[in-house]
Parts: C-alpha cells; sequence; structure tokens
C-alpha cells in the first residue's frame, strides 16, 4: 500500500511558477514508477509527467515539455513537480499516482492516486 498526499497548489499569476510535492507512505516508495496527472473543469484526466523509480527516466506531455520538471528524493519518500511559465490552460486539479510497472503515461496503470491538490493560473 501507498498513501499518497499532495501539496504546493494554489493561486498564481500566468507567468508565473509553483512546485507541488507528493508524499508517500510506505517503505517501497523507492520501487515505484510516479506520476503526475491534472484535470481541468469539464475535461478529463490527463497525463503530466512520469518519472522512473531511479529518477533515469522522465516523460513529459508535449504541452507541459520544457516548462515543467518532475524529480524525486527517494530518501524523502517525495516527488516533485516544478512548474514554470504558467499559462491559464494549465489551471486544474493535480493529482500523483504511483505505478508498480515501468514508468508509464497510460493512467491505467497506476494502482495508487493522491486526492489532488488545485492550481489555478489567473491570466
Amino acid at each position: 500500500q501507498v498513501h499518497l498526499v499532495e501539496s504546493g497548489g494554489g493561486l498564481v499569476q500566468a507567468g508565473g511558477s509553483l512546485r507541488l510535492s507528493c508524499a508517500a507512505s510506505g517503505r517501497t516508495f523507492s520501487s515505484y514508477a510516479m506520476g503526475w496527472f491534472r484535470q481541468a473543469p469539464g475535461k478529463e484526466r490527463e497525463f503530466v509527467a512520469a518519472i522512473s523509480w531511479s529518477a533515469y527516466n522522465t516523460y513529459y506531455a508535449d504541452s507541459v515539455k520544457g516548462r515543467f520538471t518532475i524529480s524525486r528524493d527517494n530518501a524523502k519518500n517525495t516527488v516533485y513537480l516544478q512548474m514554470n511559465s504558467l499559462e491559464p490552460e494549465d489551471t486544474a486539479i493535480y493529482y500523483c499516482a504511483a505505478s508498480s510497472t515501468r514508468v508509464t503515461s497510460t493512467e491505467r496503470r497506476y494502482d495508487y492516486w493522491g486526492q489532488g491538490t488545485q492550481v489555478t493560473v489567473s491570466s
């Protein structure tokens, strides 16, 4: 079992930055690939970024490539999402998730999910 808790969301102006954190419980955190997803009002949840258990591999949605950076600290059982140059279109609830399979952008391959944190970008 892995319990995930996101934090760091909030209201920011366009062009600003936020760093999301996802703290995980459990001693096996380092064996999970981790991902960030988001869901905007009226839209389906979509992939944002993912990182392998070793942090060697990272993947990003085209819409955030070059602006967002995913990272992890296995000693702290935490995964991060640094978001720069934020745009109003980034407004969404952001979820972190853990996958026992290899790093992936496929939502159904994630076994555990956090409750989400709201990010609002004003224009």
